[in-house]
């Protein structure tokens, strides 16, 4: 899925493509090290490496977050590329099913379950709600041939909502390093 998002963005000139194949990217990386993190934790009895590795996600984020708006900010400057709308309606719908399958198989039992496991669900949920976005852009410029300005749009309200959780990840963070403490919610 992610290689087919950002090849779909590179091709269909996409940076609404682009930001949710980087945001894919970023999740997937995540749960790799989050997986690295709690063997290292469970077997090793290393507290601190869940934090550590919470802050290379929020770091990561944060880079997206800065970086998708000021290109995006710039294609809005200047003319916006030609946005070649199928492929993206396509990839995008494929990529809200698929975000709608995991939302569907997580809401069985996360939200009644730890931290980790809520924040996947939102997470899953917000991406989901980013493609059907991207699915209206594409379905608005394949109807039009036009208003290739929303796709830019579309990227930068697609990185406001990963800023938003990746700010409340760092500050998160930092209040667990400060601390000494490991990461929790209000809710613990």
């Amino acid at each position: 899925m992610i290689t087919g998002l950002v090849l779909v963005g590179l091709y269909s000139n996409s940076l609404s493509v682009l930001a949710a194949g980087g945001d894919f990217i970023a999740d997937s990386l995540a749960i790799a090290l989050g997986l690295f993190a709690i063997h290292r934790r469970d077997n090793h009895g290393d507290e601190k490496v869940t934090t550590y590795v919470a802050l290379v996600n929020a770091g990561m984020l944060v880079l997206i977050t800065f970086y998708v708006p000021i290109q995006a900010v710039g294609r809005l400057m200047t003319k916006s590329p030609e946005i070649h709308a199928q492929p993206v309606f396509i990839v995008a719908i494929l990529s809200a099913v698929a975000m709608a399958l995991g939302v569907y198989v997580l809401g069985k039992g996360a939200g009644n379950e730890d931290l980790h496991m809520r924040s996947v669900f939102l997470d899953t949920a917000s991406d989901g709600i980013s493609a059907l976005g991207v699915a209206l852009v594409g379905i608005v410029i394949a109807i039009t041939h036009n208003y290739y300005w929303l796709d830019s749009v579309a990227a930068i309200l697609i990185s406001l909502i990963i800023g938003y959780g990746a700010i409340k990840l760092l500050f998160d963070v930092v209040k667990s390093i400060r601390t000494g403490q490991p990461m929790q919610t209000d809710d613990d």
